[in-house]
């Protein structure tokens, strides 16, 4: 019989960075069920594959799946590849475009690969696809699903309810959705789900379906939305503030290094396993530098490796603290045509022989040191911008095609390779 810590113990760790728990009287009342009898919970997230990279936002409901499994419960990654090809309306004010059934497989594979740098891999964690169930249910099946739940109960969504309101379409396989999320939690007769704070009223929608199924209804535990590098608005890659997980440990650290001290705290909080005592006490007796390097080298080590946190670390020290150029750096190459600021080609015969003029605005936002050239002309009039260990004042500057060049904003740096 396995061997369960005690439930206050549990429920500390559980609650570490939690939004919302509904209801957590009845978590403790199946965490002491679980111990009494040694049957671990069943605590499922789905994640529909729509978009084929991670980055941290994703990973702190994997986070809180991988507390579970510390604490010896069952967790369920379940694919949404029937959900997926939906596509979830939660904060949309359109319909969204379905996904191909060979979209959603190419992207499902991608996070197969990725997740169990967090979890524990197969057979630990249990991963699943709501395909399994949803594709042995005839028509008859899903007008029956439908029938428990009103169109009124619907539109309490907030997002439905304001389309609703302002006379936007909503297509009926998008009210399909919240159905097809709550009977997962019914065909996997999960215990507990996981869910972003924006997802509540699916995962509610799985309590309510469980009951009408006769099944004990699941603890609802929602995870607040990570904010990204800016510190304001969510993590998202549209909105150039994500950190994937699969870059590069150097620019991974760098981006981490980059946030405000305020933000570590919260990514303490929702991205490590860094208990909340041990939280505070750093808060009290640390220097948030230091801090904040313990905070890289982790998140590093998790998607790379403890040696390419080391490396990232002594890479960082060298490029920002002593302003050197590390050792690995990030090597990217831009057209010509597309920074230069003449046509050089007339002139063929010294096309490779010569220094040619180019914008440095133009070839900043190229590398993706920058997100626009209106950028990139900002940070040369405020003196945050090298190329080759000089300071750039001017927007013109002259360089040879075929070049290697390191061009540096701020604390981003990059080896450049400027090519016909």
């Amino acid at each position: 019989m396995p061997s369960f810590a005690p439930v206050d113990e549990q429920l500390t760790y559980i609650k570490k960075g939690s939004a919302e728990i509904v209801k957590e009287s009845e978590l403790r009342e199946k965490l002491e069920r679980s111990r009494a009898s040694g049957n671990p919970l069943r605590v499922k997230a789905g994640f529909d594959p729509t978009a084929p990279d991670l980055h941290l936002g994703h990973t702190v409901l994997l986070r809180k799946l991988k507390h579970f499994q510390d604490l010896g419960h069952t967790v369920t990654f379940l694919i949404g590849d029937f959900t997926g090809m939906i596509g979830d309306p939660t904060g949309r004010s359109a319909t969204r475009p379905p996904l191909s059934p060979e979209d959603i497989m190419r992207n499902a594979k991608t996070y197969m690969a990725q997740v169990y740098k967090i979890l524990a891999p197969p057979p630990k964690t249990e991963t699943r696809f709501n395909n399994e169930w949803f594709e042995k249910m005839k028509p008859a099946d899903f007008v029956r699903l439908a029938a428990k739940v009103t169109v009124s109960q619907m539109l309490e969504r907030e997002d439905f309810h304001k389309r609703f309101q302002e006379e936007r379409p909503i297509a009926m396989h998008e009210l399909l959705y919240p159905l097809a999320q709550g009977y997962d939690s019914v065909a996997l007769k999960a215990d507990v789900e996981l869910g972003g704070t924006d997802q509540k009223f699916n995962l509610l929608m799985g309590r309510e379906l469980q009951r009408h199924f006769g099944q004990e209804s699941q603890v609802v535990l929602t995870m607040p939305i990570l904010e990204g590098l800016d510190g304001m608005q969510k993590m998202s890659k549209s909105l150039g503030n994500a950190i994937g997980i699969n870059e590069p440990p150097l620019e991974i650290y760098g981006k981490i290094m980059s946030i405000s001290d305020d933000m570590m705290w919260r990514y303490y909080e929702l991205l490590t396993d860094v208990q909340i005592a041990e939280i505070e006490k750093m808060k009290r007796e640390s220097h948030p530098m230091e801090v904040k390097k313990d905070l890289a080298r982790r998140i590093v080590t998790d998607f790379h490796s403890a040696e390419a946190a080391r490396k990232a670390g002594e890479d960082w020290a060298k490029q920002f603290q002593k302003d050197e150029v590390p050792e690995q750096i990030q090597k990217v190459q831009v057209r010509f045509v597309d920074v230069c600021s003449e046509d050089p080609f007339k002139f063929a015969d010294v096309l490779y022989t010569m220094e040619w003029p180019i914008r440095v605005d133009k070839l900043l936002s190229k590398a993706g040191l920058v997100g626009s050239n209106t950028e990139g002309a900002r940070k040369i009039k405020e003196g945050a911008v090298k190329v080759n260990g000089s300071a750039v004042v001017n927007q013109m500057l002259n360089l040879r095609i075929d070049r290697d060049i390191v061009a540096r904003v701020g604390r981003n740096v990059k080896s450049v390779h400027v090519y016909v």
